[in-house]
Parts: structure tokens; sequence; C-alpha cells
């Protein structure tokens, strides 16, 4: 695995961009905007990043990176992400992303809905609970003291297997919170969100989240 194409590169795929960039990945990166506006973000990251539309950043993938508003997950490109495995960074802010009944209702997630966009994928949530300034800022050595736990959620086991080594790579412990529909247990005002955890402490405040209609 050589390639991470992001679908989506504003805070949080910039910031994955330039962990990948470190350990030795190459980055395909696009927005809703087009290349041309990538282009300060590209010589920033240097001679392993190239900016792209999304539909050339799925197909150069070996790794996807979906970091785009809710509104956006149409239009994320489905056929070259076919058999690939898939990052979902996302969480639902109403205010930004509108009323979105699954979502209000609960009978579904946030990753859930993607993956029903992209069926032949393997999408894996996880660096949804994390502010994007603390991805490079909270990054310890494996091993380290302390170290900062990032929850994934999925439904395939080599996917999330794929994820949780770019996520220890990337200088953090994985907690496995279990199928796609548990990637709730991280989202936004849960015990879990945007908070530092060691693997242990995250493993009890994604236990003790609640459904927003038990809150």
């Amino acid at each position: 695995m050589t390639t991470i194409g992001f679908i989506g590169s504003g805070h949080i795929g910039g910031q994955l961009a330039r962990v990948a960039i470190a350990q030795g990945y190459d980055v395909v990166l696009s927005n809703s905007r087009g290349p041309e506006t990538l282009t300060a973000l590209v010589e920033e990251l240097g001679p392993r990043a190239r900016a792209a539309t999304a539909e050339e950043a799925a197909e150069a993938a070996d790794l996807a990176v979906v970091s785009t508003p809710l509104a956006a997950i149409p239009t994320v490109p489905v056929e070259p992400l076919a058999g690939k495995v898939v990052i979902d960074t996302n969480n639902y802010y109403p205010q930004r992303d509108g009323q979105i009944a699954a979502l209000d209702d609960e009978s579904t997630t946030v990753s859930e809905l993607l993956q029903q966009h992209l069926p032949s994928s393997k999408v894996v949530k996880a660096f949804n609970h994390i502010m994007w300034s603390d991805i490079l800022d909270h990054a310890k050595p494996q091993g380290s003291d302390g170290r900062r736990a990032l929850a994934i959620a999925g439904d395939d086991a080599e996917a999330k297997a794929t994820v949780a080594e770019f996520i220890d790579r990337a200088g953090f412990d994985v907690v496995d919170l279990g199928p796609l529909s548990e990637g709730w247990r991280t989202q936004r005002d849960t015990p879990a969100y945007v908070a530092s955890f060691d693997a242990e402490e995250l493993k009890q405040k994604a236990a003790e989240a609640k459904r927003y209609r038990d809150m």
C-alpha cells in the first residue's frame, strides 16, 4: 500500500495527508472546488503529493479517506472505490448538515450512510473524535506512557486491521468498537468526543456513551 487518496482535504483531510507523507505514503488530494485550490497544500507536502479530481483521487487510492460534509456523500465516487478500504472521518452536525431523518431517529449512523453509498467498499469509522490540530500534537511512539487512543468501527476485520496499522503509525493506540453500527459511541456530545484518553479510558468512555434520545 503506497497511495492514500483524499476525498475532501480540509482540516482533517489535510492533517491526515501530512501524517501520511511523514510515514512515507504518496497522497492524492481532492476537494469540491477543484485541484487548483489545493496548490498551497501540495507545495507544503512536497513531491509525494499531488492534487486531482475526486474521481482521480479515488482511482489512485490504495486506501481512501473521505472527509467531506454529509451533504457531499452523494458526490463521493463509487466505482473507483469498489473493493477498497475507505476511512470515514465524518460526524453529523445538524447546524451544518441540515436535519437528516435517519440520523435524527438514530435508525442508522453517519458511517453506515457512507457504506450504503459505497456498497462494494469497506468503510471504517476513524479520526472522528479528535480535533484536527491534535492529530500531530498528540502523536506518540508506540509503547509511550499515556499514549492517546483512537476508536475504529467497521464490518470487515481486514479493513479494520489496515486502518489500525495506519493509526498506530500515525502515533496512536487503537480501540475497536466493533461493527460499523457502533461508530456512534464516539460521535459528538459523547464522553469520548474530542477528549484525550488512553486505550483503557477510551474503552470505558465508549461504553458509557448514550444515544441522543437517552441523553
